[in-house]
């Protein structure tokens, strides 16, 4: 009988890492399903604008894969500049470690032995593994299993932004938790800090956006100048997304950016707006559902198959792709009713459309595959292989 460690090992082994080629290739139109879709087009552009943007501003991309969880998409944002990925579960890291990338932060402190124990294994693996700590107790579980494993494992400082989620408080707290890091841990190797301020990447308007983003970042400047004052050098200092990403770039005080959503971009964050616009459309949608009409019960409502368990949403709502006049309701797990108020174009029973998702990770999390194409043309499935890697 496996034990626990064996049996997570095990089932990655198991995995599909790699693309799996279409022979013959299929059109879009014929899928079935519903089916998660890339616009290669859009998501081309997205990938090479986000990376230009960041390397003019001497900032490096950490990407998080949290978002798409796919090794396949995290290996093209490697091909296009990224310095590694981020991971939000030690299941994660192990996908892309199994796939073959070695640079990886698990942004998530980690505090049970059977955990920290995994994440040992990745260590032994790759000394790009990295991962954050954010109270003393953390960092003495991993120091002795470290030393135990006659390793030594990278390590950042989370701060907290006043999310209350996790992470230390910034300031003399941080200080004395880097303090003991670099004092009392022989096997563990202090990189620097992270600091997510995720209650920033939402926040509608631009200008106010940028106000509490810059104000609670701050925090963060000052902790890591604290740091350097007591002699202890900080050459990380990770954190921002998709909603903050020219706003670090205009602070400039960031090593790496922690974007992920940038490459498929979703309803939720489209509505925040941008800078001198009141959408944000820096990014454009490349992640689409497949749907197809399949009932019209009433003259101003038809049903298509797709609801809950396949468009995952916490505020927004899907919305059609190049109709207009029409608007989307959840109507139970597999249906979603289509309102036609005054619909662009007609839509027929036996219709494929395209869904724009409310929130693009939770429902990437919905699908195995994603059938990414070109001209209408889907040439190869890709696995989203860390799909409900959640532990």
């Amino acid at each position: 009988m496996p034990t626990l460690q064996q049996f997570f090992q095990d089932s990655v082994s198991n995995l599909q890492l790699e693309p799996i080629t279409l022979d013959p290739p299929v059109l879009l139109q014929d899928l079935s399903t519903p089916a998660l879709t890339i616009d290669l087009d859009v998501f081309d552009a997205n990938l090479a604008k986000m990376q230009d943007y960041l390397t003019t501003r001497g900032m490096d991309l950490r990407c998080h894969t949290k978002m798409h969880k796919s090794p396949v998409i995290a290996k093209k944002q490697l091909a296009n500049g990224a310095i590694g990925v981020c991971c939000a579960t030690v299941s994660e890291a192990e996908v892309m470690l199994a796939s073959g990338i070695e640079d990886i932060l698990i942004t998530s402190p980690v505090v049970t032995k059977e955990k920290v124990l995994r994440v040992i294994s990745l260590a032994r693996e790759s000394t790009g593994i990295e991962i954050v700590v954010d109270h003393i107790e953390g960092a003495d579980l991993f120091e002795r299993e470290a030393a135990n494993a006659d390793l030594s494992l990278n390590v950042l400082v989370d701060l907290d932004p006043g999310m209350g989620r996790t992470g230390i408080q910034p300031g003399q707290d941080a200080l004395n938790l880097a303090q003991h890091i670099t004092g009392n841990c022989s096997s563990l190797r202090f990189k620097g800090l992270q600091m997510y301020i995720g209650n920033c990447m939402h926040t509608s308007g631009f200008d106010a956006r940028c106000d509490k983003y810059t104000h609670l970042l701050q925090k963060g400047i000052e902790t890591r100048l604290l740091l350097e004052s007591e002699g202890i050098n900080v050459p990380v200092f990770t954190g921002g997304g998709t909603g903050t990403y020219n706003i670090d770039g205009d602070i400039g005080e960031l090593t790496d950016l922690q974007a992920g959503s940038y490459a498929f971009m979703d309803v939720e964050y489209r509505d925040i707006g941008g800078q001198g616009s009141e959408r944000f459309v820096d990014f454009e949608p490349s992640l689409f559902a497949l749907v197809t009409a399949i009932s019209k019960p009433q003259e101003r409502l038809i049903t298509v198959d797709a609801g809950i368990k396949s468009l995952a949403t916490d505020t927004a709502y899907p919305e059609l792709r190049d109709i207009e006049g029409v608007v989307y309701h959840f109507a139970g797990d597999e249906h979603g009713i289509i309102q036609l108020n005054n619909p662009s174009k007609e839509i027929r029973l036996g219709d494929k459309l395209q869904v724009l998702a409310p929130h693009c990770d939770p429902t990437v999390n919905l699908y195995d595959f994603y059938y990414p194409y070109r001209n209408d043309v889907v040439e190869e499935l890709w696995p989203i292989s860390a799909r409900g890697r959640s532990q």
